[in-house]
């Protein structure tokens, strides 16, 4: 099956850049330098940062539908970036991480969920798509259980 993986709509955040810090933390939001150590994921590029990245980490409401699966984490954006939408390719962010994917119907209901490694991502989403029921897969990084990516049949 044909899939499309897409990051968050960059629209939504670039307002954020401009913002002072009094102004991001009024948003649940704050500005952080990005560490020698460390590689947060970009949800709007699907690509990670690196040392020396400033990067936003904001409060994002990544389900927000009338039932008891509407959602809201924090997840890391960058200023600047085009929204990732590939079609039938895995962008190496999701490809190297373990994964927690999870199907929803078209009323935001729970219908299918599996861990699972980068590497099996579109068996797995497969595997969730074929069902009827399910409108869309949604990606989580397993250990922190953030979102990461949308799933969707291309």
């Amino acid at each position: 099956m044909r899939m499309r993986i897409r990051g968050l709509p960059a629209e939504h955040f670039s307002s954020l850049s401009t913002m002072t810090d009094e102004q991001l933390a009024r948003e649940h939001a704050v500005r952080v330098r990005v560490g020698e150590r460390e590689h947060p994921p970009c949800r709007i590029s699907l690509t990670d940062a690196r040392p020396g990245d400033e990067v936003l980490l904001v409060n994002y409401e990544r389900h927000p539908v009338e039932s008891p699966y509407r959602s809201r984490f924090a997840i890391y954006v960058r200023a600047g970036e085009q929204t990732c939408d590939a079609v039938d390719s895995v962008p190496m962010q999701l490809r190297s991480r373990f994964l927690a994917l999870r199907a929803y119907d078209a009323q935001g209901m729970l219908v299918a969920y599996e861990l699972g490694t980068g590497q099996a991502l579109e068996q797995i989403a497969n595997r969730q798509l074929v069902d009827a029921r399910a409108a869309y897969v949604h990606v989580h990084y397993a250990a922190a259980g953030c979102y990461a990516a949308r799933i969707d049949r291309a």
